[in-house]
């Protein structure tokens, strides 16, 4: 399934990123004008539009291949 391989690459990649953005949070703590550090809507909203394009990206060459008959593909290998 095309759509469990994407989770399969995204979701450690955008857990690995939350986690390691933790830290560097704290580094980078002067640098931020307007917003904490730990800020609760930029940790959740960031990983959600990551996950949400990680999705487009697998779901819309998954939905062409779905038209593509598998007999033609075959033949023309």
């Amino acid at each position: 399934d095309v759509g469990r391989d994407g989770a399969i690459l995204a979701g450690p990649g955008v857990l690995l990123g939350v986690l390691l953005a933790v830290p560097v949070a704290g580094v980078l703590d002067g640098l931020l004008f307007g917003v904490e550090p730990l800020d609760p809507v930029t940790f959740l909203g960031v990983p959600l539009v990551l996950g949400l394009a990680a999705f487009l990206a697998v779901y819309a060459p998954a939905r062409r291949a779905t038209r593509v008959d598998p007999a033609r593909v075959l033949q023309s290998e």
